[in-house]
């Protein structure tokens, strides 16, 4: 959809034996053939260099992601406050216990890929996890990606559009593996306090890095953003 490449060539590259096989295969995932789906387009419209670059850099490793409860040391990090646009997302929300998180994210972000891809829907960013509740034994989450317009049709059971408020935040880059970011929610957290900020909404984790590229953790990169309440601003 997104390159001039005729299928055959996309299929030899991809290292299918033919173009049959990579037919069946592509119709067995999709439902449509590799030639109907490149037709179709996107049904709401959609860039697609970025849907592109979003689904080659997700669709290996959207079962790796996750957050877990670990404490590890006080971190150093770049905070700073930035408005951030409103956004409209495809999501399943869950509500897991701390330790099944990680299986949670594995089941979630591969379905509301698959629905994106099935239905032509165009991703308009990276994956992320937002967390309108984190108890003591159980969190909500809501994982899926950003969209560049709503599904034109029924949305597949569990599937919700949700439309993420504009606002200021406390935004950082998370550098390592997913388990040390319970350091980084701290730092934010000390950072609100000695700023005069309150938190004013949930936070949500912003996967940048692929880790089927980057199989070392600890050149991992996750944006974490906090909505702060808009009366706290200088």
């Amino acid at each position: 959809m997104s390159t001039e490449r005729s299928i055959a060539g996309i299929a030899r590259a991809r290292g299918f034996a033919s173009h049959e096989v990579f037919t069946r295969a592509f119709r067995r995932h999709f439902g449509t053939t590799p030639r109907a789906y490149r037709e179709r387009g996107f049904r709401e419209g959609g860039d697609a260099v970025v849907h592109a670059a979003t689904s080659v850099a997700a669709a290996p490793c959207v079962g790796l992601y996750r957050m877990s409860i670990l404490r590890r040391n006080i971190v150093d990090l770049d905070i700073t406050l930035a408005d951030q646009p409103s956004m409209e997302a495809l999501v399943i929300r869950r509500r897991v216990a701390r330790d099944a998180i990680a299986a949670a994210l594995g089941e979630v972000l591969p379905a509301v890929f698959a629905f994106a891809q099935r239905e032509a829907v165009a991703l308009a960013g990276p994956p992320f996890t937002r967390y309108p509740e984190m108890g003591m034994g159980t969190v909500l989450l809501e994982a899926g990606f950003p969209v560049a317009a709503a599904p034109s049709g029924p949305l597949d059971d569990d599937l919700e559009l949700l439309t993420i408020p504009a606002g200021p935040a406390a935004v950082t880059i998370h550098h390592g593996p997913y388990d040390t970011l319970p350091d980084t929610y701290a730092a934010i957290e000390r950072w609100l306090d000695a700023e005069g900020h309150r938190a004013g909404g949930p936070p949500r984790e912003i996967y940048l890095t692929d880790p089927g590229d980057h199989p070392d953790p600890a050149t991992w990169q996750t944006q974490v953003i906090q909505p702060i309440a808009k009366g706290d601003r200088p």
